[in-house]
């Protein structure tokens, strides 16, 4: 007996009038998220911009115009019908390649805290990265769909989707950005078992990725530095661990309701990056136990959501790019709070809609935006 993809992705496109309610509960946690994040970003960065810059709203300004310019995209994506979204994801897998090359020129890539990650266009900077976490799924996608009768061959179904998300997490990883390379290759795993590829063949890449792993982490010392300081924290708790230990620390402080919004001591200069990939850990300082876990089920309510319309849309496309997207806002979403709580090594990931970053919260309410718009062929 022939077993189907897990997404069902062998079936045939099935033509649906648009409906035109989308899914509110998905709106609802992404609003309560986004929400939370303009809180919290301008109670993390109050005393740090006014010690650094003079001006304790520079930070608060800029989150709210990414805010902002997500906000008009998520509405206007929210709009776009799925026919274009196909029509894109070749053209833009091309812009982003070459982005990505961009970054790593002198003179065009911008370099900050010892990572070149960032694009220079006048008075604008964005992250390339950010942005191929979206242009990948879509061409995932699009080309597992078109290939769906033969995904279950290794040479047709698997090799040229590895081929080309390897070539991004290499121009990734060389930025350097581990986490955000890793977050593709465990998408790009998932997306081809949804779309029909056999479990043997992804577990043969597994397997042959192990070494590729190791020397990664061996190669680069400072790799290697974090996994000791994720071992053993509070040995290195005034070295490589420091950040860890008093995100810990804020953890351990705030208790079962936290000690109240905008108490918190580990934001005045304790904790580093508390603003950016280490606010989770505010949250749970200034709000407790019981906000960390409110955080952790708008997350949960956003990803039965996304997961609801890869399961019910009819087209394998669709389905397969709600699935994509569904599992980038949620890896991200885990990796952190896992780094926050040392439950992983620490990685340099942003938390969804939660983190300070213009490009991080643009690229996810266009995500969300993208899932609007299928949810809406999904009644």
């Amino acid at each position: 007996m022939k077993m189907l993809p897990p997404l069902a992705s062998l079936r045939q496109r099935v033509v649906m009038p648009r409906l035109n309610r989308p899914d509110l509960w998905l709106l609802i946690a992404a609003a309560g998220l986004a929400g939370l994040g303009v809180v919290m970003v301008f109670n993390a960065t109050y005393f740090f911009a006014q010690d650094r810059y003079g001006d304790p709203f520079v930070f608060f300004r800029k989150h709210l115009m990414a805010l902002g310019a997500g906000t008009v995209l998520l509405l206007c994506v929210s709009h776009v019908r799925l026919e274009w979204f196909e029509r894109i994801a070749y053209p833009a897998l091309v812009c982003i390649i070459v982005a990505l090359v961009m970054v790593l020129i002198p003179g065009l890539g911008i370099a900050h805290g010892g990572a070149r990650r960032w694009v220079g266009l006048g008075h604008f900077n964005f992250q390339p990265s950010e942005f191929a976490k979206i242009i990948i799924v879509l061409y995932l996608a699009r080309s597992i769909a078109r290939k769906r009768e033969r995904m279950n061959e290794f040479f047709a179904g698997v090799v040229p989707h590895l081929l080309t998300v390897g070539l991004c997490a290499l121009l990734i990883a060389a930025q350097p950005d581990f986490g955000t390379a890793a977050i593709l290759v465990l998408v790009l795993v998932l997306m081809l078992y949804g779309g029909g590829a056999r479990p043997v063949h992804l577990m043969g890449l597994a397997l042959t990725a192990l070494p590729l792993v190791a020397f990664a982490l061996l190669h680069a010392s400072y790799r290697w530095r974090r996994i000791l300081a994720f071992v053993d924290p509070w040995r290195y708790s005034q070295d490589i661990a420091f950040q860890l230990v008093q995100s810990l620390i804020a953890f351990g402080s705030g208790g079962f309701t936290g000690v109240g919004l905008g108490g918190s001591k580990q934001k005045m200069f304790f904790l580093p990056a508390a603003h950016t990939d280490f606010i989770f850990a505010l949250i749970g300082e200034e709000l407790g136990l019981c906000g960390a876990l409110a955080v952790l089920a708008l997350f949960a309510v956003l990803g039965m959501r996304g997961f609801r319309v890869a399961l019910r849309h009819p087209d394998s496309f669709a389905s397969l790019l709600a699935l994509g997207i569904t599992l980038v806002v949620l890896l991200e979403a885990v990796v952190n709070v896992g780094v926050v709580l040392g439950l992983l090594p620490t990685k340099g990931l942003a938390l969804p809609f939660l983190s300070y970053g213009g490009s991080a919260l643009i690229g996810t309410l266009v995500q969300i935006g993208i899932l609007t718009s299928l949810s809406r062929m999904t009644g």
